[in-house]
């Protein structure tokens, strides 16, 4: 029987395997073809999710081994009785969000994103999303699944957000960016902004009043019920700049932009984003706020504020011809 190594020998030997490409192949294979076999699938999934960074190629290997997705998928499925009523455990939570974050693996490759979305996978998760309670194995599931839909909206794709506006993404979103946890809230808002960057998605959302003003009242709550950290409130304010560039919803934020955005409640940001302070600038320029030049102005005071705190003026030098002396004491 083999011993198993100790010592610096064990580590040389698992940076050798690190560093082995063939080694690194078997692994991935091995855990690949575990996720076939019920008695090795959890730990194959938990091995896979863990180094998923390490395996560029993991997704085509995943999409392409026979079994695989479909396995992935019934991880997923395996769950859904256990949405209604809430009886989701930690447990069981982490094994089902390791398998999403091979779903995200596959939603972000640009060789599987397109056979993702052709495949309605994405639908496989809204349940999740459109659950509401607040445990944390609830909150995870959600945070994790909202991490697919991120990944497939990040390539930039139009033909992504032509799918997700067929689908019931957008009042999913809203519903978190209103009840979730602030990385929900964060990651969600995130989907809704990339969305509206595109004009499919721009003229979707103010083709009616009714989803016009479903998207500003969440955006307007999120600003106004409590103070939102940074990066939400970026994403926020990104979403009221691209909304401004359609004429009707210009005129309508004339009217029901937060006055949050308008004072200076959030100058505290503003001075240490600069991407943030030209989003909002923009954004009351568009509406034609008449609060803007005094807010830019005010920004301004406050930026040289700092910059004579940080860089302040130094002590005047002895008089002249008192370099150098000391006085001595009595």
């Amino acid at each position: 029987m083999a011993e198993h190594a100790h010592g610096p020998h064990a580590v040389q030997q698992q940076g050798d395997e690190a560093s082995d490409p063939s080694q690194q192949n078997y692994k991935l294979f091995t855990n690949v073809m575990g996720l076939l076999v019920a008695d090795h699938r959890e730990h194959a999934l938990y091995e896979l999710s863990k180094k998923r960074e390490q395996y560029p190629d993991l997704a085509p290997t995943l999409w392409y081994s026979v079994g695989v997705m479909a396995a992935l998928l019934q991880e997923v499925i395996s769950v859904y009785n256990l949405l209604h009523p809430a009886d989701l455990a930690g447990p069981a939570s982490n094994r089902v969000c390791n398998a999403l974050a091979l779903l995200q693996c596959v939603a972000s490759h640009p060789e599987t994103r397109m056979l993702c979305i052709r495949a309605h996978l994405p639908l496989f998760l809204y349940p999740f999303l459109n659950t509401a309670t607040k445990t944390r194995p609830f909150e995870y599931l959600r945070l994790t699944s909202l991490g697919v839909i991120g990944a497939l909206v990040k390539a930039d794709d139009a033909e992504v957000v032509k799918f997700l506006l067929s689908t019931e993404i957008i009042p999913l979103c809203l519903r978190i960016m209103e009840t979730g946890s602030e990385l929900s809230k964060t990651v969600a808002t995130f989907i809704v902004q990339k969305i509206l960057l595109f004009d499919i998605g721009l003229q979707y959302l103010c083709a009616t009043p009714e989803r016009f003003y479903a998207v500003s009242t969440v955006l307007c709550k999120m600003t106004t019920q409590e103070k939102p950290p940074a990066r939400l409130l970026k994403h926020v304010i990104r979403c009221y700049l691209r909304l401004s560039d359609h004429s009707r919803a210009r005129d309508a934020l004339k009217h029901c932009l937060p006055d949050q955005l308008r004072d200076a409640t959030f100058s505290d940001y503003l001075g240490d984003d600069l991407g943030m302070r030209r989003w909002l600038f923009q954004l009351l320029l568009n509406i034609g706020d008449p609060n803007v030049t005094a807010l830019q102005q005010q920004q301004q005071q406050q930026q040289a504020a700092q910059q004579v705190a940080q860089n302040p003026t130094p002590p005047p030098g002895p008089p002249p011809g008192a370099g150098g002396m000391m006085v001595q004491p009595h």
